[in-house]
């Protein structure tokens, strides 16, 4: 699951939002770390529609446009539960493993410039 679409699964957690109103909460969400375009954004919930994990919730006219509001389904539900504890355990991972680093003499961080396999810049 994409960044964007984690967030805007997210967004729809608590009530059916429109596009502007996800765009607006995911930006809250992620202390607006996550721009979210309107191109893209339509993009993602087309995508997460066609999965079934949101679903069109209802159609209003406002200042003569309309706008489709969006809920999270059940399967929505269930997908962002299992994302986010993936995540979680990865975090975990990677605490376990710098707290590991910082705890083991030696492990100090490479000279700056030295290249390392599987880094940007690295032959991976």
């Amino acid at each position: 699951m994409t960044q964007t679409a984690f967030f805007v699964l997210v967004a729809l957690t608590d009530e059916p939002r429109h596009g502007y109103g996800i765009v607006q909460e995911v930006d809250a969400l992620s202390d607006g770390r996550v721009q979210l375009r309107i191109g893209t954004l339509y993009g993602v919930l087309d995508r997460l529609a066609e999965d079934e994990l949101i679903e069109l919730d209802r159609e209003e006219a406002h200042q003569g446009r309309l706008r489709r509001y969006y809920r999270l389904t059940d399967a929505g539900e269930a997908a962002l539960s299992e994302e986010a504890e993936r995540m979680a355990e990865g975090a975990r991972t990677a605490a376990r493993r710098v707290a590991g680093r910082r705890g083991s003499p030696g492990k100090q961080s490479p000279v700056h410039g030295t290249v390392r396999p599987g880094l940007a810049g690295g032959g991976a």
